[in-house]
């Protein structure tokens, strides 16, 4: 019996909404997934290794244009990197990766409590990376602030979705 948030059973029977809801949780998930990886990666590497790495992975974009911006702004920002600062990343990653692989995973399940928790971690999320983005200016974190934002509305509109068949 195929589970009920299938993409092949969302698209036959179900509309835009879900199917937007049911894509943009998984990639949460996705997202979540990764971020336990590497967050467990950066545990298993010390910060030195880290920068031989991504001076080995730049050398050759360093060689043909020294100004260029996104291999020049990894090898400061690994040049930057301590312990310190590597265990709270790793740390960091591995938490927020276990709460969102948590969330989605009753999102997915259609847990109803899931709904609106949800929506609040997702938005402390959000309010996290203005603020870093504060410090940091990287106009990556706004991007994740931005799907971050539609993830819930999209879990706004498949709550009161699913309220108005249960409730």
């Amino acid at each position: 019996m195929t589970p009920r948030w299938s993409f092949a059973a969302a698209l036959r029977r179900r509309g835009a909404r879900e199917v937007s809801f049911l894509l943009s949780v998984w990639f949460k998930g996705l997202d979540g997934f990764l971020e336990l990886i590497g967050g467990a990666a950066l545990l298993a590497v010390n910060p030195g290794a880290i920068l031989h790495i991504v001076s080995l992975l730049t050398q050759d974009e360093i060689a043909e244009d020294p100004r260029d911006l996104v291999a020049n702004a990894l090898r400061h920002a690994a040049g930057r990197l301590t312990f310190a600062t590597e265990h709270f990343m790793a740390v960091y990653l591995i938490v927020h990766g276990v709460v969102k692989l948590a969330l989605v995973w009753a999102l997915l399940a259609r847990v109803l409590l899931a709904y609106p928790l949800s929506m609040v971690i997702f938005t402390g999320f959000i309010v996290y990376q203005l603020y870093r983005y504060t410090f940091t200016h990287g106009v990556g974190l706004l991007a994740l602030s931005a799907l971050d934002f539609v993830v819930i509305g999209l879990v706004f509109l498949e709550y009161r979705a699913l309220c108005a068949r249960r409730c």
